[in-house]
């Protein structure tokens, strides 16, 4: 799961409520901020694997249900 730490501050905008959960991961994805469970580090490997899941689940969940990928195309990516 994506997530974030409680004491983390994700309102950019007055209320939080007002921020897309989804364009948050995926700011936080491209600025190298992605965060493992817990308060441990991750390896480059994991980092890697947390990036690509990210971004698969991410693609699976947008707006317009014809640019989601099949689910076949999603477990040859997890794979």
């Amino acid at each position: 799961m994506v997530g974030m730490k409680e004491n983390n501050k994700i309102a950019e905008t007055s209320q939080a409520s007002e921020k897309y959960f989804p364009d948050w991961i995926y700011k936080r994805l491209e600025q190298g901020t992605q965060e493992g469970p817990g308060d441990e580090e991750l390896s480059m490997e994991e980092n890697d694997v947390v990036k690509k899941m990210t971004v698969v689940g991410l693609w699976c969940i947008q707006p317009i249900p014809d640019d989601r990928p099949t689910m076949s195309k999603v477990v040859e990516m997890l794979e």
